[in-house]
């Protein structure tokens, strides 16, 4: 539509729609309007509850994700955009035909019939263990001697259980891996403690929960894993700033979120990217202050993101499902959630609505000036033009 010179001239944001048909599912609508000639008068309804009733916003321009942005298509992307956010990744994927895997009650099982295994008993997570706080484990065998293997019968027989199913595939990368059978198919676990963010999250929450973990968790390719981050990684990716970011640009599964490094996470724009601008277009006083100010932000996000961790902290029986359920989320907890999206907007320097249309809008803009400074080869494509 861009390509063809087609502009939005209203839209109506995510609201929630039903019908009186029986056995009705739940559905999110949009509704847009469009032309080729220009319309001086734009505007964009926003629906702060989508069962509610919108209210109208003038707007100078609605760009594809209908916010008052210019129009920027997001594509999939490699690296991050911003040089200074630390690399995310799945974690590691079994491919093990469920022989190295195993829930509570079968560990036990497998412990009374192999007891000096347990030392090769890992913890492990994919998005429902760690949001649910369900117990989950693997047989973890990297770096093990063979001849320790060879004299646990029961490991070895699971051994061979993944070899004969790996062997069974018609994928010529699942046949080589029957060769080592030991191992899970792809080994991307981290060998420090990381940050652990869900691929698949409820659309429900106000903040997907992340967490960090300890190396020896392993994480599986339903996880997604940072290994360098730190409190302030954990500040803006658990802020209302990035969640306006999800909210826009995300995929979705039926309603839930569906985080992706390519599009949602490698396209963030992160607050740090402003003293790179200002290096640019500043004389060296102005760039030391700029300096100084964002120090001083990332000190006041880290206090911030430590009293969230320790709000948590005083609910110790409770998963993060229950702590971030809107539901039954701790008032201190929420409180601390607060003060940490008022230092993430200090470091950032955003001063406008507590909207996500206004939040993705100023994003948007960090985003266009982050890419205009990257090299031509980390470019976001354009999408093109028909002849």
């Amino acid at each position: 539509m861009l390509a063809q010179g087609i502009k939005i001239h209203f839209a109506h944001r995510t609201f929630s729609w039903s019908n009186e048909a029986r056995g009705k599912a739940a559905v999110h609508c949009v509704i847009i309007g469009f032309g080729l000639q220009g319309e001086a008068d734009k505007t964009i309804y926003e629906y702060a509850d989508i069962k509610g009733e919108p209210h109208a916003v003038k707007a100078n321009n609605i760009n594809p994700y209908l916010v008052d942005a210019p129009d920027v298509l997001l594509t999939k992307s490699r690296n991050p955009i911003s040089k200074f956010s630390p690399t995310m990744i799945f974690g590691s994927m079994p491919n093990d035909g469920g022989f190295l895997l195993f829930n509570k009650d079968g560990r036990i099982e497998f412990l009374k019939r192999e007891p000096k295994a347990v030392g090769f008993l890992r913890v492990l997570m994919d998005s429902e263990e760690f949001i649910n706080s369900k117990e989950r484990w693997c047989l973890w065998l990297e770096n093990t001697p063979p001849n320790e293997l060879k004299n646990l019968p029961n490991i070895f027989a699971r051994l061979e259980g993944v070899k004969m199913v790996r062997e069974a595939s018609t994928r010529p990368t699942t046949k080589s891996l029957a060769k080592t059978p030991s191992l899970f198919g792809e080994i991307r676990q981290p060998k420090s403690q990381y940050l652990a963010f869900p691929e698949i999250s409820s659309e429900s929450r106000l903040y997907i929960p992340i967490s960090f973990l300890d190396s020896s968790v392993i994480a599986t390719n339903k996880l997604y894993t940072i290994s360098a981050a730190n409190k302030f990684h954990f500040s803006v990716l658990t802020s209302s700033t990035h969640m306006a970011w999800v909210r826009t640009v995300c995929g979705r599964l039926k309603s839930d979120y569906q985080y992706s490094t390519g599009i949602v996470y490698n396209n963030f724009p992160w607050p740090d990217s402003r003293c790179v601008v200002s290096s640019l277009t500043r004389d060296a006083e102005s760039v030391t202050e700029a300096f100084a100010a964002t120090s001083r932000s990332y000190q006041n996000i880290e206090v911030a993101a430590q009293a969230v961790l320790d709000a948590r902290a005083i609910h110790p029986n409770a998963s993060l499902a229950d702590l971030y359920d809107p539901l039954t989320m701790p008032a201190n907890l929420l409180k601390a959630h607060q003060a940490l999206d008022k230092a993430v907007d200090a470091a950032y320097g955003y001063k406008g609505a507590n909207t996500d249309a206004a939040r993705v809008a100023f994003l948007f803009e960090r985003y266009q000036q982050l890419t205009s400074l990257l090299p031509v080869a980390d470019k976001p494509k354009k999408p093109r033009k028909k002849s």
